[in-house]
């Protein structure tokens, strides 16, 4: 309880600030903890869904101009899984109904691809190499909102994942239940970037019963509000980054 009050202090702050100023167009790092606070408040049901959907449309519009010196043509898409291409892909997962972004840690519906990595004992490792499955920026972005210490018995449910904001097509995309994240609060990628590594963080993914995956999710955010995208299709067209010594 303590916890959630000193959240929605916190983001109270963090509101009167984002309605009276403007953080310096180059300042992303500033702006992605600011996000990352907001996000994870959302995360946390700390923050009403208007606070939270204003606080958003704020600083997306900063980011917005920040990011048009780091963007000013975007790169194709790419496959988020190192050494795999979208023929491994099965079936769409996507489910949109009972999604809402602003219902945090609680969220209902599956507005996402489960990219799956080849594997024999739910370990994360690729059968063939034996080595982790590197996660790589599926499109440009800045790293905007992030948590990397999941341990087992925490009910977070996308484990250690990244947020990464699109100015160039305003949307979010989200990268989930990875092991290792290897960008930081701030960074610019641009599409193929290794950001993280394929792991099994989350309450479901930890499970025995889930085969190791990137729970990949697109959100096209306009006026503070992140809508699901449905992109197995645009996955399937995506670029195969080509990295020495892949999987």
């Amino acid at each position: 309880m303590r916890k959630v009050l000193f959240l929605r202090l916190l983001m109270a702050v963090l509101l009167s600030l984002w309605g009276c100023m403007a953080v310096a167009a180059g300042d992303l790092s500033s702006l992605a903890k600011q996000w990352n606070q907001l996000n994870t408040a959302v995360r946390d049901g700390a923050i009403t869904k208007f606070e939270a959907q204003r606080g958003l449309q704020a600083l997306s519009e900063e980011l917005d101009r920040a990011g048009q010196e780091f963007f000013v043509n975007p790169s194709p898409w790419v496959f988020p899984l190192q050494g795999y291409t979208p023929s491994c892909m099965g079936r769409s997962s996507y489910q949109a109904k009972g999604y809402d972004f602003f219902s945090g840690n609680r969220h209902g519906g599956h507005p996402s691809e489960d990219l799956f990595v080849r594997e024999t004992a739910r370990n994360a490792r690729d059968v063939r190499s034996g080595k982790p499955v590197t996660v790589l920026a599926m499109t440009d972005g800045i790293v905007v909102a992030y948590a990397d210490d999941w341990q087992p018995g925490s009910r977070l449910r996308g484990g250690n994942y990244l947020w990464l904001y699109n100015p160039w097509e305003q949307a979010l995309v989200y990268y989930a239940h990875n092991d290792r994240l290897l960008v930081s609060l701030g960074d610019v990628v641009t599409a193929g970037t290794p950001i993280a590594t394929v792991g099994r963080s989350g309450l479901n993914a930890y499970k025995k019963r889930s085969p190791s995956h990137l729970h990949l999710t697109y959100l096209s955010l306009r006026d503070g509000y992140p809508r699901p995208v449905n992109i197995y299709k645009e996955l399937r067209r995506s670029h195969v980054k080509v990295i020495s010594g892949s999987n």
